[in-house]
């Protein structure tokens, strides 16, 4: 039995803690116990839920009002990962600055980014989206089909992405990658970004960017990036995705091949 002053005495450092970790307090509570509560009450799964809300809130064919209802949803009604505004406007330039015709999203979760990537696509332009999760990805095909993307702009695929990687030459006829967003399982990042230096299908120039670097972290994949040689590389520093005090970061490499 602990005695109260004992406990009294570890009470200011346990007020310590709350204060110096409050945000993180905070976001364990938004994406963890009321995902767990809603869930239970509704249903449904939060994606699912997130979609019910942007088909209510939001103008079919108008991707901008999509991706607003989103990060509506996202920051006053129920946390989810995706990309968010204040880097999203990071990879809205990239984007611009590249012009890419032929673009690899690696995790397409509820389509937000999706949906993101492909309104800055110039005309002609094709976006492969990976998504394993066979729930997620049904979501992710109505937000883009709502956002008013057909299969000649997006096509979703439904796999692994360390299964689709190998077989993107084969089954889809690339040639070239000119532009790779990662934002599905941080301990892939390394293994699929070594996947696709084997491919082949990075040239010179070939940008690849990364979300979530810092939080929750990818250490083996900025360890290989320093190591490689194979990049010019930068971390775009920013907060994570609706929310306050967390450090993030958006990986941004350019491939120069092997020297």
């Amino acid at each position: 039995m602990v005695s109260p002053a004992i406990a009294l005495a570890f009470l200011p450092l346990l007020l310590t803690l709350i204060i110096r970790y409050r945000y993180y307090f905070v976001l364990f509570y938004r994406a963890v116990l009321v995902r767990i509560w809603r869930d239970c009450v509704t249903g449904l799964s939060r994606e699912e839920r997130a979609y019910q809300y942007v088909l209510v809130h939001a103008t079919p064919g108008d991707p901008d009002s999509i991706l607003e209802a989103f990060d509506v949803w996202c920051s006053k009604v129920e946390y989810i990962s995706n990309i968010g505004p204040k880097k999203g406007k990071i990879l809205d330039r990239l984007l611009m600055e590249q012009s890419p015709l032929t673009v690899l999203e690696l995790g397409a979760h509820c389509g937000y980014s999706t949906v993101r990537i492909a309104r800055a696509l110039p005309l002609g332009a094709r976006l492969y989206s990976v998504e394993m999760d066979q729930r997620n990805a049904a979501i992710a095909e109505k937000i883009i089909r709502l956002a008013g993307f057909d299969d000649d702009t997006v096509e979703l695929i439904v796999n692994p992405s360390d299964e689709v990687i190998p077989r993107l030459r084969a089954d889809y006829g690339l040639e070239r990658l000119d532009f790779v967003f990662m934002d599905h399982w941080k301990k892939s990042y390394c293994p699929d970004l070594q996947l696709l230096e084997g491919s082949g299908l990075l040239g010179k120039g070939s940008m690849i960017v990364a979300d979530n670097v810092l939080f929750p972290g990818a250490p083996k994949f900025l360890r290989h990036i320093r190591k490689s040689g194979l990049y010019e590389w930068k971390v775009h520093r920013a907060t994570l995705e609706y929310s306050k005090g967390i450090r993030d970061g958006m990986a941004e490499l350019v491939y120069q091949g092997i020297k």
